[in-house]
């Protein structure tokens, strides 16, 4: 099994995360989504593409997360149980709509500046992290993890999308308003598979 990806993509660094607590066997390759391997693994062409043991291409994070999580290994990362599992796929759109606001500004600010869609757009994106960082706050409460009493889909998402928040936007100091994510998050980073990230 390999996975194909950038370090610098949020949804790469949660694939790995995912497969890495679970205890599964995988090649990791840099790579940029041009390249031959993922063009024939991913007819869109995006990473993280993740090539099985038979070849066949698999493609976006929550596809990719929801196999490796079948495939055995460690603790399920999404329950079985129907509630429970919306409950943490719950968790996996918000710290997917994070890194998806972090990304749209990270691109505004990289277009030259008549091209730029203006303030109005950043402002717009802008709220949607602070509001998604807020309610990571609000839903984490005093529990040992996101959902649960152990690691699961929800604390991968959360931590995907607060290390990529870190590195693209540093000066955003959302630690001082929300310190139990915080301390929450730092607690995450202790983890092998956060670590292994480099």
């Amino acid at each position: 099994m390999k996975l194909l990806g950038s370090s610098r993509s949020p949804y790469v660094q949660k694939c790995r995360i995912a497969l890495v607590e679970k205890g599964l066997a995988f090649d990791y390759e840099e790579v940029a989504p041009t390249h031959a391997e993922v063009i024939a693994g991913n007819p869109l062409a995006k990473i993280p593409t993740l090539i099985r043991a038979d070849g066949r291409g698999l493609y976006d994070s929550s596809v990719i997360v929801d196999y490796v999580d079948g495939l055995g290994g460690a603790s399920m990362l999404i329950p079985a149980d129907f509630e429970a599992r919306i409950e943490v796929r719950r968790w996996e759109a918000l710290g997917d709509g994070i890194m998806d606001a972090v990304v749209a500004i990270s691109h505004e600010n990289r277009t030259p500046e008549a091209q730029r869609k203006g303030p109005d757009y950043i402002a717009r994106h802008q709220s949607k992290i602070d509001a998604g960082v807020a309610a990571m706050e609000h839903d984490l409460g005093a529990k040992p993890f996101c959902f649960g009493s152990t690691i699961t889909l929800a604390d991968v998402a959360c931590a995907s999308a607060l290390i990529y928040l870190d590195r693209a936007m540093p000066d955003l100091n959302w630690r001082e308003k929300h310190p139990t994510l915080a301390q929450h998050f730092a607690k995450l980073q202790e983890r092998p598979s956060i670590k292994a990230l480099g």
